[in-house]
């Protein structure tokens, strides 16, 4: 299961304050706790075959010290289970597997008069891979206390142990940079801009997919633009963003989300939310041939090409339509639901074609969750 991880632990942790959808950037201690419960269920189905689902319990939880510190934690499993994608598998289509991870991390706030520093770690672990991470970030206020500058740095330690024995106890290592800023525009609008950049090295390749062979260090970079607007007549705010993606592999990337948080009366709020994806191929991906032999043309084996059929790696399209109800209980109490329908195409892809051999994915995902502040 190693290669389903889509970024490292290190950079989700640096990007964690930068990407909130309510684009946050308050510099001051919080003077409430709180404890959120979430419990998420997440099935994809591809080709009528059975495919990924996944239940994945969490707790968080966030609490003010002695008020300049706060102290914020999370612990979540995720119990995975079904077949791994039709990739290039001859007669049967896809494999089947189950899987358990563990993980959690925390993080320790200081706030000063004009910025705040943070120092967080991160740890996951299954059965054949485990990860670790650190990392700083610093935010800086200006004068007017309008723009909020904010420089991280992070590292992950990540360790692979394939039950195939494909290979043994081998590793990768990545660090991480993010540079961003956020600023009111006006009283009814904020913008961030965020910049991050990896840089990896180690062992990349699936070792549960036949013919996969991949570079061993990766370079990925991504800029994210985030715009929201209060509409005070219609007592409702939309949050719009646009991300970039580029790496070694060759893969590029755009995505456009859209949200319109609509306040309604006695404590319920409605978030729908549209999200556009459109991929270009990695420059060694090569799309299988069912019913032949599962291999790219020329292919020789112990070669030294690199070369993988991982969908994952291929030029697609998707869109996901979201719905997002949450109820404010009480002053102390609220709870929310989210549903989510993803459809993913070859021919979906925009700025060029899609890989032709990509077949069909759709998935549905609902998530419960309650918080409690105290």
């Amino acid at each position: 299961m190693q290669q389903e991880k889509a970024t490292p632990l290190g950079q989700a942790l640096l990007a964690a304050a930068m990407l909130l959808p309510g684009l946050s950037h308050a510099e001051s201690a919080p003077e409430r706790g709180a404890i959120s419960m979430k419990y998420l269920y997440y099935k994809e189905d591809q080709a009528g075959l059975d495919r990924i689902q996944v239940h994945a319990p969490s707790i968080s939880v966030l609490a003010p010290l002695a008020g300049e510190w706060s102290l914020a934690a999370s612990a979540t499993t995720d119990d995975v289970s079904g077949a791994s994608p039709r990739y290039h598998t001859a007669v049967s289509g896809a494999s089947r597997m189950a899987d358990q991870r563990k993980a959690g991390d925390v993080s320790l706030t200081r706030y000063l008069e004009n910025g705040s520093i943070s120092v967080g770690a991160a740890y996951s672990n299954e059965h054949d891979y485990r990860s670790r991470a650190l990392s700083v970030q610093a935010n800086l206020l200006s004068a007017d206390r309008n723009t909020t500058w904010s420089l991280g740095l992070g590292g992950s330690d990540d360790a692979i142990h394939p039950v195939n024995r494909i290979v043994e106890n081998a590793s990768r290592q990545t660090i991480n940079l993010l540079a961003g800023v956020t600023q009111v525009l006006t009283p009814v609008d904020i913008a961030q801009l965020t910049l991050t950049h990896s840089r990896g090295h180690g062992y990349y390749s699936d070792p549960y997919k036949l013919v996969d062979n991949r570079p061993g260090e990766r370079q990925q970079s991504t800029l994210l633009t985030q715009w929201n607007h209060r509409l005070i007549d219609a007592d409702a705010t939309t949050r719009l963003s646009y991300r970039y993606y580029r790496d070694s592999y060759g893969i590029s990337a755009h995505t456009l989300n859209a949200e319109w948080v609509q306040s309604l009366s006695h404590g319920w709020t409605l978030t729908p939310a549209l999200r556009l994806y459109t991929q270009r191929a990695a420059k060694f991906y090569f799309d299988p041939v069912y019913g032949s032999e599962p291999f790219p043309p020329g292919y020789v084996f112990g070669g030294s090409a690199y070369t993988s059929a991982d969908q994952r790696l291929a030029g697609f399209g998707a869109a996901t339509l979201g719905l997002k109800v949450a109820k404010q209980i009480d002053r102390d109490w609220s709870v929310d639901v989210k549903f989510e329908r993803y459809q993913q195409r070859s021919a979906w892809r925009v700025f060029g074609s899609g890989s032709p051999g990509l077949a069909a994915l759709h998935a549905n995902s609902v998530q419960i969750g309650f918080t409690r502040l105290w």
